[in-house]
């Protein structure tokens, strides 16, 4: 079975997943409406996936966090800058120059079999590279007017198919596609 490449992701309804700065306190501002014990199924997107592959600067947003959201689940920090991983990290945490493309063909003869892509930049080389096949986007009901844009300048179309959307009560509303190839 060949290696599946998934996003799930949050965005601004003008399309944005932070601030220019990088700052996501609009999402933590939304995540406060959501019920108790309602996740919009990120528990069960995440124990589906092998590795998480993220962008430095995702990376460096969430080490901010008062504890590491990730448990013992392997986690790629992609980055071309040098990169010292604090000792309190998981040992499974790791760092890799790798292109998309590169990383994709050593974890799958590794044998993962899926894995989650998060933070902007590194979701557009991946789509660039034609290594997506499945996109969870999450609309939240705000308008920020600026920032940083979940998808970026591309040399072709990339087309999707619309698997299922979700609307929930408090107004987020998820939408997964899947690349068409």
């Amino acid at each position: 079975m060949p290696l599946t490449a998934s996003v799930f992701i949050a965005t601004s309804l003008d399309g944005y997943i932070s601030r220019a700065d990088g700052a996501i306190d609009w999402l933590e501002t939304a995540n406060a409406t959501i019920p108790p014990g309602e996740d919009c199924g990120y528990a069960d997107f995440i124990e589906s996936v092998d590795v998480l592959v993220m962008g430095r600067n995702t990376f460096d947003l969430v080490i901010g966090f008062p504890e590491w959201p990730y448990g013992g689940k392997p986690v790629i920090v992609l980055t071309s800058r040098p990169l010292q991983l604090p000792a309190a990290l998981p040992v499974t945490v790791s760092v890799s120059s790798e292109t998309p493309a590169a990383l994709t063909k050593r974890l799958e003869a590794e044998g993962v079999r899926r894995i989650y892509v998060d933070g902007g930049i590194t979701i557009q080389r991946f789509l660039a590279a034609g290594l997506i096949d499945d996109l969870t986007v999450t609309t939240i009901p705000v308008l920020l007017g600026s920032g940083r844009r979940l998808f970026g300048a591309l040399d072709a179309d990339v087309w999707l198919e619309r698997v299922a959307t979700r609307a929930f009560p408090f107004g987020f509303v998820q939408t997964t596609y899947r690349v068409r190839r």
